[in-house]
C-alpha cells in the first residue's frame, strides 16, 4: 500500500473514531447523569427512611458491595445457599471466549495464579483455536463455493450477465449466511434469555465480531446452562467460520477484478505505446 494511500486511510479512521466518540458521548451522557441522580435520590430516601443507619454506615455497605462484585460474585442473587459462578459449564465457557479473543468479562480470574494461567492458557488457546477455525473456514467456504457455483450455472443457463450472476450468487450467500449465523440466533436468545429483539441481535452482533462487552452473556444468569452454554460456543465457532470464509471468498474476487483491472490498462497502455511508435515511424519517413 503506498503512502497517501495509507494516509488517507489513516486519517478515514481517526475521522472514524472522532464521529463515533461524539455520537456515544451525545447518546449515553445523558442517561449516566439520569442514573446518578436517581442513585442519589434512593440513597436520600433511604436515610430518610432509616434513620438508624448512618451516612457511613450505608457507605462501607456500598463499598463491600462493590469489592464482592469486582472479585466475581454475582450480588444478584444473594443468598445463604452460595452457588460458585466458577461452575464446570461457566468456566468452560470462559475457555472459549478466551482463545476466541471475545473476552466478555463478566467472568475473569481474580487470584495470581488464576491470572498467571489464564495468560499461559490465551498464548497457547489463541493460535490452536486460530488453526480450527482456518479449517472449518475451510471446509464451510469449499460448501460456500460450490452453492455458489451451482447458482451461477444456474442463472448462466438463462444466459444472465456474469457479473450481475457473481454479484447476486455472492448477495444470496451472505442473506442465508446471516438468516442462519444472525436473525435465527436473534430469535432463540430473545426467547431464551428473556431480552428485546434489540438486545438479542445487540449481542450476536458484538459476539461475532469479537467486541464483546460482556454487559450481555448467554446464558450467564442460567442455572440450567450446563448444555445451552457449549451450544453457544459452538455457535461462535460456526458464525465466526462462516463469516471468516465470506470475507476470504469476497477478497478473492476483488484481487481477480483487481487483477483484470490491471491487466486491461496494461493492455491499453501496450495499445497506446504501439500506436505512437508507428505513428513516429510513418511520420520519420517524411522527415517529421
Amino acid at each position: 500500500m503506498r503512502c497517501p494511500t495509507l494516509l488517507a486511510l489513516l486519517a478515514g479512521v481517526m475521522l472514524y473514531l472522532v464521529m463515533g466518540a461524539l455520537v456515544f458521548r451525545n447518546l449515553e451522557s445523558p442517561k449516566e447523569s439520569k442514573e446518578h441522580e436517581k442513585l442519589l435520590c434512593t440513597t436520600r430516601d433511604f436515610l430518610g427512611n432509616h434513620s438508624c443507619v448512618t451516612a457511613q454506615n450505608l457507605s462501607d455497605l456500598i463499598k463491600s458491595v462493590v469489592k464482592a462484585v469486582e472479585a466475581g460474585l454475582d450480588v444478584k442473587h444473594s443468598s445463604t445457599n452460595f452457588t460458585s459462578r466458577w461452575d464446570l459449564a461457566s468456566a468452560f465457557f470462559f475457555c472459549g471466549t478466551i482463545i476466541t479473543t471475545i473476552g466478555f468479562g463478566n467472568l475473569s480470574p481474580r487470584t495470581k495464579w488464576g491470572q498467571l494461567f489464564c495468560v499461559c492458557y490465551a498464548l497457547v488457546g489463541i493460535p490452536m483455536f486460530g488453526f480450527l477455525l482456518a479449517g472449518v473456514g475451510d471446509h464451510m467456504g469449499t460448501g460456500l463455493r460450490k452453492a455458489v457455483w451451482k447458482m451461477e450455472t444456474l442463472f448462466l443457463k438463462r444466459r444472465v450477465s456474469p457479473t450481475y450472476v457473481r454479484i447476486m450468487s455472492a448477495v444470496l450467500s451472505i442473506l442465508i449466511g446471516c438468516l442462519i449465523f444472525l436473525a435465527v440466533p436473534t430469535l432463540v436468545f430473545k426467547e431464551v434469555e428473556d431480552w428485546s429483539f434489540l438486545e438479542a441481535l445487540y449481542f450476536v452482533v458484538i459476539t461475532l465480531t469479537t467486541v464483546g462487552f460482556g454487559d450481555y452473556v448467554a446464558g450467564a444468569n442460567r442455572r440450567d446452562g450446563d448444555l445451552f452454554k457449549p451450544l453457544v460456543w459452538l455457535w461462535i465457532v460456526f458464525g465466526l467460520a462462516y463469516f471468516a470464509s465470506i470475507l476470504t471468498m469476497i477478497g478473492n474476487w476483488l484481487r481477480v477484478l483487481s487483477k483484470k483491472t490491471r491487466a486491461e490498462v496494461s493492455g491499453s497502455e501496450w495499445d497506446t505505446n504501439q500506436v505512437k511508435g508507428w505513428t513516429r515511424i510513418y511520420w520519420g519517413h517524411f522527415g517529421f
